[in-house]
């Protein structure tokens, strides 16, 4: 009986652990490293037909984002998640084939033309759809029997619809254990979910340590207050509210805040102010919320249902499915809110809005999420005075600002609190997801508090049974000068490459009138364009 640890080890995303049990091998989550790595993880040490289940903590693609790609590669068996877990999954998943299959598209075309190969997909829609017909839905604080000597139980942890901290009863032969992945613990007092519920034991713990060095500033009230505020110096400058914002859960906050704001009449000379979703995903995973379980939400939220009224619904509130439609709110001149991801500004429709919004002094870009360094984000949180978008060199006029209290990871005393709920101390605490600093300070703070606990590298094995190391591993930094993250580059060069063709096509529709002579000049440069590189 032991436990490996894959993925997400020092490191925030790639979430992966394996387990081996009588013999048989099972995944507790299966995420996508995202953002820059910092350290290599071991490959799986088995093959993914060897893999007889999958427990899955919440939908995040860096947990459940190689889904697709183990059913790819031979996985056979079942996910269990629960039943939000699985609904997010459903849009998440298939989002992220098609943008596999989209970056290989245009890698393709590239190494084409250079007489190389095709490039192959990570994978593509079928594989996502083979993941999803594999889902097996669970109900919060009901025992499974998921295998033999398997017995698992999710409980709401609080950080998106449907996510779990999963306890799980061990048997090989005459010997059981218990261990409970946290997965993502969520921070407290956030709008629409639970606060993370307590678990009253175990033996081994394996937890989270996004914010494991550090507190949240601020609360949610004070985060409404500065959302209103925000939107209140927009509109009085007639200016725009641009915020960059993940699709799934922190577009559902920011829409339950706005709702929150309206009612309580806090921006003021602007009553029916329009605020777009300009987002896919975000408007089908806003779908799933408002269609779950009323009881996977917090009592506010359902004191708000049983009134009939919808928590994230609300006068003003538009939704932008098509590129048309998106290409539409900025050629409007209201004054508005425009929630569009990424939430880093990495890649989307977002990355318009920042081009039609950076250079006016009248709006204001107001992120509500993590930046990753290295990002858009991120650097115009640092003080960028220029960006470029889509080959053109933007100033940054407008005024940035940033809304605290909105994470949804518990902080240091967040994570603390939830571990006080144990009634005795498990006997061993494993530390992952969270950089280098944050988990070994995290790690640190526990065992000055009289826990066992390790941080443990990828490719580190523990036995459950005798409760000793079988495996030990250092970690093995990546050389970060020499590694090209030609993945998300492709993703950003890809979409602005197509919003290039889409902003060109908008303006050959404006040439009608135009002399002749024009038109047939603009009409010979795109032919030769087209010529150039067809080659």
């Amino acid at each position: 009986m032991k436990v490996q640890f894959i993925g997400a080890t020092h490191e925030v995303t790639g979430s992966c652990t394996l387990l081996e049990v009588n013999g048989r091998y099972y995944l507790v989550d299966c995420g996508m490293e995202q953002g820059e790595d910092i350290f290599q993880n071991v490959p799986l040490p088995v093959p993914a037909n060897a893999i007889e289940a999958v427990f899955l903590t919440h939908a995040h693609i860096d947990h459940s984002g190689m889904l697709p790609k183990l059913c790819k590669d031979g996985f056979r068996g079942q996910i269990y998640a629960t039943e939000s877990t699985c609904n997010l999954c459903r849009i998440m998943l298939m989002d992220s084939a098609h943008i596999q299959e989209s970056e290989a598209q245009w890698r393709t075309r590239k190494a084409e033309r250079a007489g190389e190969p095709a490039v192959e997909p990570v994978y593509d829609t079928n594989d996502a759809a083979a993941a999803l017909r594999l889902l097996r839905p669970c109900q919060y604080n009901a025992a499974v029997q998921a295998a033999e000597g398997i017995i698992i139980r999710m409980t709401d942890i609080g950080h998106l619809l449907g996510s779990a901290a999963i306890e799980m009863w061990l048997t090989e032969g005459q010997q059981t254990r218990k261990i409970v992945f946290s997965g993502d613990v969520g921070n407290t007092n956030q709008p629409l979910l639970r606060d993370p519920q307590p678990v009253a034991e175990t033996e081994y713990l394996v937890i989270e340590s996004t914010y494991g060095d550090r507190l949240h500033p601020k609360k949610r009230g004070d985060a409404v207050g500065e959302l209103a505020s925000c939107i209140q110096r927009a509109l009085d400058r007639g200016g725009n509210l641009v915020i960059p914002a993940f699709a799934v859960g922190r577009t559902q906050e920011m829409l339950y805040a706005i709702r929150e704001i309206k009612q309580r009449g806090l921006v003021k000379g602007h009553d029916r102010f329009p605020v777009y979703v300009d987002s896919p995903l975000a408007v089908e995973a806003t779908g799933i919320f408002l269609q779950c379980d009323p009881t996977d939400f917090d009592e506010e939220t359902q004191a708000i249902l049983k009134q009939g009224v919808n928590p994230i619904w609300f006068d003003g509130l538009k939704l932008a499915v098509s590129s048309d439609e998106s290409k539409l709110i900025n050629t409007d001149p209201q004054p508005k809110v425009i929630l569009s991801a990424s939430g880093m500004c990495e890649a989307g429709r977002i990355r318009h809005h920042l081009k039609h919004n950076l250079w006016r002094k009248e709006s204001i870009i107001l992120f509500v999420g993590y930046q990753a360094e290295g990002s858009l984000g991120w650097k115009l949180e640092n003080g960028a005075k220029s960006v470029k978008l889509f080959g053109e060199d933007i100033a940054v006029n407008a005024e940035i600002a940033m809304l605290h209290g909105t994470s949804g990871h518990a902080d240091k005393a967040g994570l603390l609190a939830w571990l006080a709920g144990f009634r005795e101390k498990p006997k061993m605490v494993f530390v992952n997801h969270g950089d280098d600093s944050s988990c070994e300070a995290f790690c640190g703070t526990l065992k000055s508090m009289g826990y066992h606990a390790d941080a443990p590298y990828s490719g580190t094995e523990y036995d459950l049974i005798t409760g000793k190391l079988t495996t030990y591993t250092e970690g093995v930094k990546i050389d970060r000068a020499a590694v090209f993250r030609g993945t998300q580059r492709a993703k950003r060069i890809y979409e602005d490459m197509v919003a290039a063709a889409e902003a060109l096509l908008a303006l050959v529709k404006t040439r009608r009138g135009n002399t002749n002579k024009d038109n047939a000049k603009l009409t010979g440069q795109i032919v030769n364009l087209i010529e150039k590189w067809k080659k």
